[in-house]
């Protein structure tokens, strides 16, 4: 089963997003800060990480940045999930290393249509 790594500090946005992505087969690891997240990451390995900018402690740009730099975790797809719609945002969020970027708000079964998306993607 693959397993997906949700980090949002927004536990309604988290329970959704998790509860989605159960839905549809996933097995889903749900955290609600950064420094969490990375811990999930490295000691559990998940394929996909969807990660929510804004979070306290670490943010998500700095959890892709931590990922994509430690060669265990460097192949975690990533989809960063934000309210932040402005270019640079954008910009920062794949400079980082994201593979893709939904912004809120946002429609839950897209957002499990571009998982399985970039997975099958990444499986090609």
């Amino acid at each position: 089963m693959t397993v997906v790594l949700v980090a949002d500090d927004d536990a309604d946005i988290r329970d959704l997003v998790a509860f989605k992505l159960e839905q549809a087969g996933f097995e889903v690891i749900a955290v609600e800060d950064g420094q969490t997240a990375v811990e999930q990451a490295r000691s559990r390995q998940p394929t996909l990480a969807v990660l929510d900018v804004s979070m306290p402690g670490l943010s998500g740009i700095e959890v892709c940045r931590m990922l994509r730099s430690d060669p265990a975790t460097a192949g975690i797809l990533i989809i960063m999930l934000t309210a932040r719609v402005q270019e640079q945002d954008v910009e920062g969020g794949f400079s980082a290393g994201a593979d893709d970027y939904v912004t809120k708000p946002f429609s839950p079964r897209e957002l499990v249509s571009r998982i399985q998306a970039l997975l099958s993607r990444a499986r090609a």
